[in-house]
C-alpha cells in the first residue's frame, strides 16, 4: 500500500536514510540525522503541497519516495526535485518503481511541469528506474562530493510530466 507519510513514520523513514548515509554515497550527508529532523523534513515539504510517499506492507515501511522545490524562485514552481529510498532489506523487489508510479501521477495532478532527479554515480539502479520513468541524462557535475575519501560525480535526469 503506498499513501502519504505522516509523522508517525519518521522513526521509520529515519532508520532507511540513516543506512544510506552511513554506508553509501548514494547521499551527500554524513551524519546521522535524529527522527525529529526527519519529521521536521516530511511536515515541510507537505507544507509546499509536494506529496511525500511511503510504501507499507504489514505495518513496516518499505520505502519512501518524495518531491522537493527545484529552486526556491517563483518561476521555478513548476519544477521539482524526486528523490526515492528503498529499505536495504527490500531493494531489488520494485518498489522503487511503484513509488515513482504514484509520486509522478501525484505530480501529474498538481501541475508540476518538469521532474529532476539527481543522482550520485555511478548507480546503474537508480539510473535504470530514472529512465524507466522517462528521464533522461541532462547534466553531469564532475568530483562535486567528496564522501568517504574519495570524490563523486553527480548526474542530473529530467522529465516533462
Amino acid at each position: 500500500m503506498v499513501r502519504d507519510a505522516h509523522a508517525g513514520d519518521a522513526e521509520s523513514i529515519t532508520r532507511i536514510y540513516n543506512h544510506y548515509i552511513l554506508h553509501t554515497t548514494i547521499t551527500f550527508e554524513e551524519e546521522a540525522v535524529t527522527v525529529e529532523d526527519m519529521a521536521g523534513r516530511i511536515s515541510e515539504v507537505q507544507s509546499a503541497s509536494l506529496p511525500w510517499l511511503v510504501e507499507e506492507q504489514n505495518d513496516r515501511i518499505l520505502g519512501y519516495a518524495y518531491a522537493t522545490k527545484w529552486k526556491g524562485r517563483c518561476a521555478y514552481r513548476y519544477s521539482v526535485e524526486s528523490t526515492v529510498y528503498i529499505d536495504p532489506d527490500s531493494v531489488g523487489k520494485k518498489h522503487g518503481s511503484t513509488l515513482y508510479e504514484r509520486l509522478f501521477a501525484r505530480l501529474r495532478e498538481g501541475g508540476i511541469h518538469v521532474v529532476i532527479g539527481g543522482i550520485a554515480l555511478p548507480n546503474d539502479a537508480s539510473v535504470a528506474l530514472h529512465e524507466k520513468f522517462g528521464m533522461r541524462k541532462v547534466a553531469q557535475f564532475n568530483e562535486v562530493g567528496f564522501k568517504f575519501a574519495k570524490w563523486i560525480d553527480v548526474g542530473y535526469w529530467q522529465a516533462k510530466l
